[in-house]
């Protein structure tokens, strides 16, 4: 792994929290840029009225898929399937249909994961007709070399620097989340110019991010419904991950919580609840704030919104300028939330979140995995 000098400004943070940074204008480039290459292959296949799509990826990767998913059916009005590639390679007759035509979408920072590969070779060897859409970061990665000029393939590098060099995915994961969004969903320029500035004001708040994390909390709980769940998954993985395990994450959906995981909840929680811009799911999200609030006090609660929310419930930390976007959308800028609460938890603990797993028990990029050959049966 690369070694970075860190700056005093960024008081250790290494290549991690300048890759936070950079999203605003990284996602720029990605909504500035035109692909006629890519418009015409994705309109031959979206032309087909029994397509089926699959998003997949694996850990954060596959949560991209989960938050993208919705706005995808929406946007498309077809099925629409968010499977990890980790599900798929353990099982593949349980989630490819050799008879429905399939655009499978995989998103992968480096292309180099077992089961990324793995997972495209199942698809060619079990379904009739399949077309592959790689969104990927490493321009030498193994799953980009693969399909690049391949008839049925389409291969869409990000920016450069989105190859993130620190361990955990950050813009990695939302330029390839944005790009889908993009290509598949529907996402226009100004949308992207709103996200961008919507990041930009999360970034003059790290401070006070900063400051939240060395509270010294124990155990974290993110909240989200709908694609915000995809969210909430992806935000605890962050912290578990840049903390190397030292804290408890948790995460599910507002409503979901009360079934039993809201036995999680001590004194030394504090909860983060990702509110949906649609006034019918916001209800939910509101009430579980309050409901929160009241057990752990207001200030343990933080409430990431596009419009502010009861005061006594929590601190809300209100990103302005996203009226009418999407929960898909605006996961991007919630997300720099969650990544700046991680870095900054990782350094409270003393880790190094470029390598918070220095003895190599956790790498950036999964090893040691078999992968078994599958006969030909369906």
């Amino acid at each position: 792994m690369t070694t970075h000098t860190a700056a005093p400004a960024q008081q250790d943070g290494g290549a991690t929290i300048l890759e936070i940074a950079q999203q605003p204008d990284a996602w720029r480039e990605v909504a500035g840029r035109s692909d006629e290459q890519a418009a015409t292959f994705l309109a031959d296949v979206l032309a087909r009225p029994d397509l089926r799509v699959i998003l997949t990826g694996a850990g954060s990767s596959a949560f991209a898929g989960d938050i993208a998913a919705p706005a995808l059916r929406r946007h498309l009005n077809r099925r629409v399937d968010s499977i990890a590639t980790t599900d798929i390679v353990a099982g593949p007759l349980d989630h490819l249909e050799p008879g429905t035509p399939t655009l499978l979408v995989s998103f992968a920072r480096s292309g180099n994961s077992p089961e990324s590969l793995a997972t495209t070779a199942l698809a060619d060897q079990f379904v009739d007709q399949v077309w592959h859409l790689v969104l990927t970061c490493d321009r030498d990665g193994k799953l980009g070399r693969a399909h690049l000029g391949r008839d049925h393939s389409l291969v869409v590098y990000m920016p450069e620097r989105t190859n993130d060099s620190g361990f955990a995915m950050t813009s990695s994961l939302t330029s390839m989340l944005l790009s889908c969004l993009t290509l598949l969903g529907g996402a226009r320029p100004k949308d992207i110019e709103a996200l961008a500035r919507g990041a930009e004001h999360l970034i003059g708040l790290q401070d006070d991010i900063r400051v939240l994390a060395q509270a010294g909390k124990q155990r974290f709980v993110y909240l989200g419904s709908g694609p915000l769940q995809g969210l909430a998954q992806e935000s605890a993985l962050k912290l578990l991950e840049l903390t190397a395990g030292e804290v408890v994450t948790y995460f599910d959906s507002p409503l979901g919580f009360r079934h039993g995981p809201k036995s999680v909840l001590d004194a030394d929680t504090l909860a983060v609840v990702y509110v949906s811009t649609d006034p019918y799911t916001r209800r939910y999200d509101l009430d579980i704030v309050a409901e929160l609030g009241a057990q752990l006090g207001a200030e343990n609660v933080r409430v990431i919104s596009t419009e502010p929310a009861p005061a006594e419930s929590g601190t809300t930390v209100v990103i302005p300028g996203l009226d009418g976007l999407s929960d898909s959308l605006v996961a991007l800028p919630y997300l720099v939330f969650a990544q700046y609460l991680a870095l900054f938890t990782s350094l409270a603990h003393a880790k190094t979140p470029d390598n918070p797993f220095p003895s190599g028990e956790v790498s950036r990029v999964v090893r040691g995995v078999t992968i078994y050959p599958m006969d030909g049966r369906r």
